[in-house]
């Protein structure tokens, strides 16, 4: 049962008071993931990064090189400030080699392959 308001303060009713949607025209969001490759050249071009990631539909493959070679203390403070996001967004986040980051949001998780503890002498003299 629904409360007309307009009939209880006295106002007429009409067919154009009503719009009909069609829902079957209308198209579903895309909710493919999209694995994107950013360049890091400056500390600002964190924030396309960063909005991609919100979206919740983005993996970043984020090229450090340039930024790197340019300025250390500016790519160690956008690597903090993604790395922030990332925790915030509850996703990970992983470097590959010495250029490339991976950052991902909540649904993907980096593989991170477990290491042997490093045997001492002493471990190898008692076996």
């Amino acid at each position: 049962m629904g409360l007309n308001i307009k009939k209880f303060f006295g106002g007429s009713q009409s067919e154009e008071d009503y719009v009909e949607i069609d829902l079957d025209s209308m198209e579903p969001k895309q909710n493919k993931v999209l694995v994107r490759p950013f360049v890091l050249r400056n500390f600002d071009d964190i924030t396309e990064i960063l909005n991609s990631l919100r979206d919740g539909y983005t993996i970043a493959v984020i090229d450090i090189k340039p930024l790197k070679a340019k300025d250390i203390i500016e790519l160690k403070r956008s690597i903090a400030k993604i790395k922030k996001t990332i925790e915030a967004l509850e996703g990970s986040i992983a470097g590959f080699g010495d250029n490339i980051i991976i950052a991902t949001p909540s649904f993907a998780k980096i593989h991170r392959e477990q290491q042997e503890p490093k045997k001492d002498r002493a471990d190898f003299i008692n076996e």
